[in-house]
């Protein structure tokens, strides 16, 4: 490999020749080869975001020659066009606060801005990665600000994720809204219920999930840059901060606000928490719902079967034609995963020492690893799963009649204890519980019919018109 000598504040540094990035970026490479990934591509373009922005500010209030800060611009400009995505290489888990993955952007921005104004890479004229490129910035602003926007940026990609899952769970409701069924508290038999309604209930559950994840974005939107190293704002004009909030907003779109407190927002991890809390919440009602989808279609012989799930592969290399639930499994699998980074991204915040939070690299990882996983998977789960549920309807009214918790509706008319003889001896006999009413002469046969018309049994009110 042909390489290039470059120097830092350390010493030499051997730099492949082609490399964007410089000294600082080869050294992390060499120190951190932990994970063999590299930074997400929403973090990478967040940060080159705030450099462009930085340029902006910084010619507008006069501190940065027009020449050095166009130079960057147009360099940030390719990148976030993807031109040197090869060149962002720094190891997610690296030395604390991100130092390193900010000099990456630096190194690569500098480097390119020198070519246009027809330098060499790895000479640093006239543009440098540190007294240009980061001008009036530390990594301790920077960084976090970075993370604000790409995870800003992420929740934006999985919203129309989570507005189809809860349309295709609402639609199977509609769809399957007749069909009736027993239901199951405790995997025992429960009171009558409609397939609709279950997933009806799932839909609800995922809007308020979303509804979750749209309260954790103000914090967000709360940024500390201009603090600079512990928030005070040392080397950062006061108009530059403000000038720095208007263009990052111009150039995302998102609301963004100045911090109140830029030392609070140095210090404290609680918006990326509460924004994986949100998402852990959602994971959970996630692996439920796959949890259920898995129970319901088990089969298709001896389990329930109550629907079917439609085959996207083939379930054995030893059984032929057997069927898994390969999309719920997965979801499960997903859910695991972001449950497992919450309690890093948990750890990760409440470690935060004095005026800087040094592991915010591993918040950003799990966290945009949770909001990527999400985003490929919830789509998955509404188009090759829900979309594709069928419904065995005389399998569910079949488990209805059978079902014992049918003795519930018995309870206000001949009391809980004579309902619970009922419900015994359904489940000694395998009798049904009509069977047995009317044997024993509990009601006359009109008035069973009538409390045991399925479908008001799935309503709120008292079968039959009863009033205690």
């Amino acid at each position: 490999m042909t390489v290039r000598i470059e120097k830092d504040t350390i010493g030499e540094v051997k730099v492949p020749a082609d490399a964007y990035y410089g000294a600082q970026t080869a050294r992390a490479v060499a120190n951190f080869p932990i994970s063999g990934l590299r930074p997400h591509p929403a973090l990478v373009r967040a940060t080159v975001v705030v450099k462009k922005s930085a340029a902006q500010a910084n010619m507008a209030t006069g501190r940065l020659d027009a020449r050095l800060g166009d130079a960057i611009i147009r360099a940030a400009d390719e990148a976030l066009a993807g031109a040197f995505d090869a060149h962002f290489v720094v190891d997610p888990f690296q030395a604390g606060a991100g130092t390193s993955h900010n000099m990456n952007v630096n190194e690569v921005l500098a480097n390119r801005a020198n070519e246009l104004l027809a330098g060499e890479r790895g000479a640093y004229a006239p543009v440098h990665p540190n007294d240009h490129v980061n001008m009036a910035q530390s990594t301790n602003d920077v960084f976090p600000t970075a993370m604000r926007l790409a995870a800003l940026a992420l929740v934006e990609d999985l919203r129309p994720g989570l507005e189809g899952l809860a349309a295709a769970l609402r639609g199977k409701g509609r769809e399957f809204d007749a069909i009736l069924k027993s239901g199951r508290t405790h995997l025992q038999d429960a009171v009558p219920i409609r397939l609709g309604q279950e997933f009806e209930a799932w839909a609800v559950a995922v809007e308020k999930n979303l509804t979750g994840i749209d309260g954790a974005l103000p914090g967000l939107r709360e940024l500390g840059i201009g603090g600079t190293a512990v928030g005070t704002g040392m080397n950062a004009e006061a108009a530059y901060i403000d000038l720095m909030v208007a263009e990052l907003a111009r150039e995302t779109g998102f609301p963004l606000v100045r911090g109140g407190n830029l030392v609070e927002r140095m210090q404290n991890m609680d918006p990326f928490v509460a924004l994986s809390s949100a998402l852990k919440g959602l994971a959970v009602n996630l692996g439920r719902i796959a949890n259920d989808l898995r129970l319901l279609s088990s089969g298709p012989r001896t389990g329930f079967a109550e629907i079917a799930l439609p085959a996207i592969q083939p379930g054995s290399s030893i059984m032929p034609g057997k069927v898994n639930p390969s999309m719920a499994e997965a979801t499960n699998m997903v859910a695991f995963q972001v449950m497992g980074a919450d309690t890093v991204i948990t750890l990760a915040a409440q470690a935060g020492q004095l005026e800087l939070n040094v592991m915010m690299p591993v918040i950003a990882f799990n966290l945009l690893f949770s909001l990527e996983i999400l985003k490929n998977t919830v789509p998955k789960l509404a188009d090759s799963c829900i979309a594709g549920i069928t419904a065995d309807r005389e399998r569910c009214r079949r488990y209805l009649d059978q079902s014992v918790g049918l003795a519930t509706v018995l309870a206000p008319y001949i009391g809980y204890s004579a309902a619970a003889e009922v419900a015994k001896e359904s489940t000694a006999t395998g009798r049904s519980i009509r069977e047995i009413v009317e044997e024993r002469q509990l009601l006359s046969a009109g008035k069973l019919a009538e409390i045991l018309d399925p479908f008001p049994l799935t309503s709120p009110g008292v079968p039959g018109g009863k009033h205690n």
